[in-house]
């Protein structure tokens, strides 16, 4: 992909895929890797990022005699996460204006 993904579109990201279902680190990477060019090295000061802002929860649950840790979403995620849907949709729609020249729906 030749355009950069910035913070706020990561992060933008990451809420999204959190509100269908609560996900561990490489799981979750697995998700966003079919939209995105994105290492587990890159994602994981996003998630710890996300967490100390309370956008995120974190727990571990026991999986073959260790622990993963999973990612959840909170009410004040989901409320950013909405924030953030409305400005891509904004953003999008003057994109494809400008890209598409009018063309886009």
């Amino acid at each position: 992909m030749i355009f950069q993904v910035g913070a706020a579109l990561l992060d933008a990201c990451v809420l999204a895929a959190l509100r269908g279902e609560d996900a561990y680190g490489y799981m979750l990477t697995q998700m966003l890797r079919e939209s995105l060019e994105i290492s587990e090295s890159t994602l994981y000061p996003v998630l710890r990022r996300l967490q100390k802002e309370e956008y995120l929860r974190v727990y571990d649950e026991p999986y073959q005699g260790r622990n993963r840790r999973y990612y959840s979403i909170t009410e004040k995620g989901q409320a950013k996460a909405l924030e953030y849907r409305g400005a891509w949709m904004d953003y999008r729609g003057r994109v494809d204006r400008l890209i598409l020249g009018g063309a886009a729906s």
